[in-house]
């Protein structure tokens, strides 16, 4: 396994992280500790949660599986943000919605500190100051020792850094946005900006929910177990990433891998964990086998010509597949 810096915190992560989405709800519990130990034995040693994830059941799986001497070989990450009641204040990016999801977060994962606290998306109609101010204080309580942002455009981590040096607060100091060869558009500003601010930059969805790893055969019929057909269907949030343009270069991909000789899988997620700027690649396996089929991609590499290749079927900076639609990551009042 490779050892990447995290930004400017003198620490070093796995390049390849876990992803817990999956744990504790779409994977069953006994199998879910059986992913944290293999990643663990393979030094995987960051570990990506959220409270939002199976409704806070991924945490308190992560949090069993972590207990004793496990819990301090692990650069341990969770987010906060979206709703995990019905209450209309449990959301978003106030004070009292990030200090009360750090607070549970804590009770689930049965720690006295996380090691990344990440604001899970944007709040347009929250003030930067009035989140950060909220951050500093949980790291000045020793609860949170770093805090980071996901999926945020460039512009809007540019203004979170201003307000951090105006108002001498706690910086983000890692980014974690969607990537794959069907979305790249990170590739256009964002890349730029982090490595110009030594920000660590965590992607997810290296396979594009799947698509790249040849799941899905048309745009209207989910496999089954698949994210869209278990989270709203085809005309979902996640079913809308899905289309006809993108399964097409999907499946030119495949026949690139197949010539490489190579799974499609290990093929996309070796793209990603080698492109520049990235510190640590976000596998989220449902399954023993993915897992498997992720570390595979560490040790890959890939050539120029394959990667000339790639980007004429995926450009640079374009997008095939819309990883960005979701609770205006992208804009104010946007999608």
């Amino acid at each position: 396994m490779q050892r990447r810096p995290f930004g400017r915190t003198g620490v070093s992560v796995s390049s390849l992280a876990l992803g817990c989405m999956n744990l504790g709800d779409a994977t069953p519990p006994a199998e879910s500790l059986q992913i944290v130990d293999r990643a663990l034995d393979a030094g995987i040693d960051l570990f990506d949660t959220a409270d939002y994830y199976g409704g806070g059941a991924s945490e308190t799986l992560l949090g069993e599986a972590l207990q004793g001497h496990k819990r301090e070989r692990v650069f341990l990450a969770t987010k906060a943000h979206f709703p995990t009641s019905d209450d209309p204040k449990d959301r978003g990016n106030s004070r009292r919605h990030l200090v009360r999801a750090c607070e549970a977060s804590l009770k689930r994962l049965r720690t006295d500190r996380v090691d990344l606290l990440q604001v899970h998306r944007p709040d347009f109609a929250t003030p930067q100051d009035e989140t950060l101010a909220a951050l500093d204080d949980l790291v000045r309580a020793g609860k949170v020792v770093y805090v980071g942002a996901s999926t945020h455009p460039a512009w809007f981590l540019m203004e979170g850094l201003a307000v951090s040096e105006r108002r001498n607060l706690c910086r983000y100091v890692s980014e974690q946005p969607p990537y794959n060869l069907l979305d790249r558009r990170i590739e256009n500003e964002l890349l730029p900006f982090a490595r110009r601010h030594d920000l660590a930059v965590l992607p997810w969805s290296p396979l594009a929910m799947g698509m790249l790893a040849g799941r899905y055969q048309t745009a209207d019929a989910p496999p089954e177990g698949s994210r869209v057909q278990r989270l709203g269907g085809v005309q979902g949030l996640y079913g809308e990433r899905v289309t006809e343009n993108a399964l097409d270069r999907a499946r030119r991909i495949a026949a690139l891998a197949d010539d490489a000789g190579l799974e499609p899988a290990v093929l996309a997620m070796a793209w990603v964990h080698s492109r520049p700027g990235i510190t640590s690649m976000l596998a989220g396996p449902r399954t023993m086998q993915h897992l498997e089929t992720a570390l595979r991609c560490v040790d890959v590499e890939l050539a120029e010509d394959l990667c000339a290749a790639l980007d004429r079927i995926c450009p640079p900076g374009t997008a095939a597949a819309d990883f960005l639609n979701n609770k205006g990551a992208a804009r104010p009042g946007g999608s």
